[in-house]
């Protein structure tokens, strides 16, 4: 069977031909017969005008829901633009509360407020409590529609009461028990409910010890929660312990992904969106900053070999070695903030064992740098026949690599201990920190074993 990405291709280049040839009426078929995430990646490559007319000839609109929030937010705000207050409205009503707070927190406020005004009081009420929370919280991602019952209830009756009143429930695949302060006191699985008794009492058989967040928990923390202790749904409460929502499954997958890519994007210093989805002013915006940071230590380094320009002019092969020793550096950096960015953000790595995290990265960093600083000495010694040059190229090679991974380990920690996301710690700020150190170190070992 042929993968998603070459499925992908195939409807796009199928999409596009029908629509230079005008034929609509296979196109109208093939775009309701497709899956609405397979449209959304399709959009990323048609005009305005084009998605306009492929998204209205989509018969339900249930799938048209799902196609707007699986945009990006440029093409989102293109789309509904050209939309009607009502054509938003109508459309919706079809979107689960947690998508649709996404939804509506981008459109243009004067545009949302006539929104939530249109759309039943019920709908815009529950979709308003939900924007009260920041949209990175448990609370802002949260799902208000939820299965809860009362403890003194029996089976039959919890079964009974889910087929009649709670049909579009998301997610039921857990039976949250509520006492009569709608305080959470304990789940049972579906599976239980039809496995007992008809007539037995759900606080018999309900298990107590519910793993549940805070609506104010950051939601990579809900993440690692449903991932480590692989639950389909985690119930969220507020400050009294009162059941307010779920978060399920699928939002845990879009939230480790997004978290991912952020991360991923601040450490190469891209900024914190795909830069497919920006336009080129808003990318040259987002990266400017950060390498500017490069900018300046090449700046600083320029200075720092310029102050040494007397050693150089004795001893010019010096030069020759500057770009492996910072490169070696630079890479080792990279590597142990990579690391330690990594391990925080999946839980591996502790941020109160700062300690034994660095002293194990400084350690890492030693021994790579007496292995290839032995290396790189003895090429030096090779090629020039002087017993001290090679020992200075061994020496700043030890220094660089050790430095390096110290401050690729320690600044992350540092950073996640005071609550700032760590990932901008690594790559412009770690490799040009490292560079200006091993470029300053290279040449004072120089200066103090030649004699210069």
């Amino acid at each position: 069977m042929e993968g998603l990405g070459g499925h992908t291709r195939i409807l796009i280049d199928s999409i596009k031909r029908l629509l230079r040839r005008g034929a609509l009426g296979n196109l109208k078929k093939i775009i309701n017969k497709s899956h609405a995430a397979d449209l959304s990646v399709i959009f990323r490559s048609l005009s305005i005008d084009q998605q306009l007319k492929i998204f209205h000839m989509i018969n339900e609109k249930e799938k048209q829901g799902i196609l707007l929030s699986e945009l990006d937010k440029d093409s989102f705000l293109d789309l509904t633009k050209e939309m009607s207050v009502q054509a938003l409205i109508d459309i919706f009503e079809f979107i689960p509360s947690d998508d649709l707070a996404d939804m509506i927190a981008r459109l243009p406020h004067e545009t949302a407020d006539q929104v939530l005004e249109g759309m039943r009081k019920e709908n815009s009420q529950a979709i308003e409590d939900l924007l009260r929370y920041d949209d990175k919280t448990a609370g802002g991602i949260m799902v208000p529609n939820f299965y809860a019952i009362q403890a003194e209830n029996t089976a039959q009756e919890a079964i009974s009461s889910l087929q009649k009143e709670h049909k579009d429930v998301e997610m039921p695949f857990y039976l949250y028990v509520i006492d009569e302060f709608d305080r959470l006191v304990g789940v049972c699985s579906l599976r239980q409910l039809v496995v007992v008794k008809p007539e037995t009492l759900l606080k018999d058989f309900m298990s107590v010890n519910v793993l549940s967040v805070r609506t104010d928990m950051d939601q990579e923390e809900v993440a690692k929660i449903v991932a480590r202790y692989d639950i389909l749904a985690v119930p969220v409460v507020d400050e009294n312990h009162k059941l307010v929502g779920i978060i399920t499954v699928d939002d845990v997958i879009d939230i480790i992904r997004e978290e991912a890519t952020e991360d991923i994007l601040k450490m190469v210093g891209a900024g914190e969106e795909f830069a497919e989805t920006k336009s080129i002013l808003g990318s040259i915006r987002s990266r400017l900053p950060w390498l500017f940071a490069s900018w300046l230590g090449g700046i600083m380094a320029f200075f720092i070999i310029g102050h040494f320009e007397h050693a150089l002019s004795k001893l010019a092969y010096l030069a020759s070695f500057i770009p492996i020793i910072m490169g070696m550096g630079g890479n080792v950096g990279t590597q142990s903030s990579t690391i330690v960015v990594r391990g925080i953000a999946t839980g591996r790595i502790n941020i109160r064992d700062i300690s034994s995290v660095v002293l194990k990265e400084l350690a890492v960093g030693f021994l790579l740098g007496a292995f290839y600083g032995f290396l790189l000495g003895t090429v030096a010694f090779g090629k020039y026949n002087i017993v001290m040059l090679g020992l200075v190229v061994g020496l700043s090679v030890i220094s660089s690599m050790t430095l390096a991974a110290l401050v690729g380990s320690f600044v992350p920690m540092v950073l996640a201990r005071v609550h700032i996301d760590p990932a901008i710690a690594t790559g412009p700020f770690v490799t040009t920190s490292i560079d200006i150190v091993s470029v300053y170190f290279y040449f004072q070992i120089a200066m103090i074993l030649l004699g210069l």
